[in-house]
């Protein structure tokens, strides 16, 4: 999600939650996720774990950016709608549940996301994971080249919890 703010363009990424970065802030932010079901297109899984994460709910039109492979040998196909949030709106994230730490026997049940918010295109560079910072340059491109669009967000309804 995008908008024109103060600032100019601004981003919304996220932070994971979970008990892997509570501490660390840079390079770990990211752009809401995850894995695609049986039968379902890749645009609908994206608007699906948009909502899932962070709690609102997308609208188009849906400007496409592509692909791009992470560090871990992921491919994340991503896609940026222009969107605000209403002041107060309260982000909501589904649970994961897993064993930390690995092979310990201790189960745990932590937000995915833990906080998400929108940043200057300059701050986001500084807290998103690097390979997503194509994703970035694409959606620069793309907006100068579109005429804007009134496509806004509402929230949402809180997923069940757990995928």
């Amino acid at each position: 999600m995008y908008r024109h703010g103060d600032q100019g363009l601004e981003v919304f990424i996220a932070h994971p939650g979970g008990p892997w970065f509570p501490r660390r802030d840079l390079d770990v932010w990211t752009i809401p996720k995850g894995e695609v079901e049986p039968g379902e297109s890749l645009l609908s899984a994206a608007i699906r774990e948009f909502t899932e994460e962070v709690g609102l709910s997308p609208s188009g039109p849906f400007l496409p950016l592509g692909s791009i492979r992470q560090k871990g040998g992921k491919t994340v196909q991503a896609w940026a709608f222009r969107g605000d949030i209403t002041p107060g709106t309260e982000l909501r994230s589904n649970l994961i549940e897993l064993e930390w730490p690995p092979g310990s026997g201790r189960w745990g049940r932590w937000r995915e996301i833990d906080r998400a918010q929108f940043f200057p295109v300059s701050a986001a560079r500084r807290h998103l994971k690097l390979a997503q910072h194509d994703f970035l340059d694409r959606l620069l491109h793309g907006i100068a080249d579109a005429p804007p669009s009134t496509a806004a967000i509402s929230a949402g309804t809180m997923p069940s919890e757990g995928k």
